[in-house]
């Protein structure tokens, strides 16, 4: 695990697999303070760039399942954990040990 600095803000980075993947928690903290990842996570934007990003880099995203929630991205009953996101989609670009983490 090493730290990187952003703007005066410490950042996690840590590595799953191989890969490098930074602490969003630590990033959302600094910028909104006890902002929650599922508030993040149900922003249209915020699920059309992880969208990309698994078309890219991701042979396994379940797309039929993304589009379903991304279609109910915004809504104010929407809510959605990182590993629900991850289980319902096979997701590769952002995990959780407790803290939060994007590839």
């Amino acid at each position: 695990m090493a730290k990187i600095k952003v703007k005066d803000t410490e950042v996690t980075v840590v590595n799953f697999n191989g890969e490098d993947y930074i602490c969003i928690t630590d990033m959302l903290r600094a910028k909104d303070g006890d902002f929650f990842i599922t508030d993040w996570l149900r922003n249209r934007n915020t699920l059309e760039y992880i969208g990309i990003w698994e078309k890219v880099y991701n042979p396994d995203f379940n797309y039929g399942e993304f589009a379903i929630i991304r279609n109910q991205a915004g809504l104010n009953s929407f809510k959605i954990s990182v590993k629900e996101f991850v289980s319902r989609t096979n997701a590769i670009s952002i995990q959780t040990t407790g803290k939060h983490y994007l590839r």
